[in-house]
């Protein structure tokens, strides 16, 4: 597709827009490393957010609020890295059309990376909702997880109590007896 452009953009403007597309394809290029790099450190926040959806290092190894939240924020990197990666394609998608001068392409294309950012955006909002009802599973969880510790310290305490009532009793009649 590239070469069909490339072949369709000399035949039209001949050799002197030859020269312009040497010039504009350095810059073509760099940009498209540009977005290259962008997304190598995308695809490495992806994965550190990964390991942080894995990392717990709460009581009974369950995540922590403050694992969420570092989770959280490192989407909230990864959506800041696509912004970014969205505003640098359009201007690599603004070279090829400034050169050809097709303003409706343009706006076809804004159009279309509008509706990608917000199917993106719509994406991502599920994924925090659905973070934020994990979220609320945990603290319900937590919750149990007190109420059932502090029966148990009753039940101990209860225990003891017995106990030693017991043994005071027993030396109590044990005394009585010798007596």
């Amino acid at each position: 597709m590239k070469h069909l452009f490339l072949f369709a953009f000399i035949v039209l403007f001949g050799a002197d827009a030859f020269a312009q597309i040497k010039t504009d394809s350095v810059a073509y290029s760099k940009q498209r490393a540009k977005i290259n790099a962008m997304l190598a450190a995308r695809k490495v926040k992806f994965g550190q957010y990964d390991t942080s959806l894995t990392k717990r290092s709460g009581i009974f190894h369950l995540q922590t609020k403050n694992d969420i939240r570092r989770s959280n924020q490192i989407l909230m990197d990864i959506v800041d890295t696509d912004d970014e990666i969205f505003i640098e394609l359009k201007k690599l998608f603004d070279y090829r059309t400034s050169q050809l001068n097709y303003t409706t392409y343009q706006k076809k294309q804004v159009e279309s990376n509008a509706k990608e950012i917000e199917k993106t955006r719509l994406s991502y909002m599920g994924t925090i909702n659905s973070f934020r009802a994990q979220n609320d599973d945990l603290k319900a969880q937590l919750a149990k997880q007190k109420e059932r510790y502090e029966s148990r310290q009753r039940m101990f305490i209860i225990a003891i109590v017995l106990m030693l009532t017991s043994i005071l009793a027993l030396l109590l009649i044990k005394r009585k007896r010798k007596a």
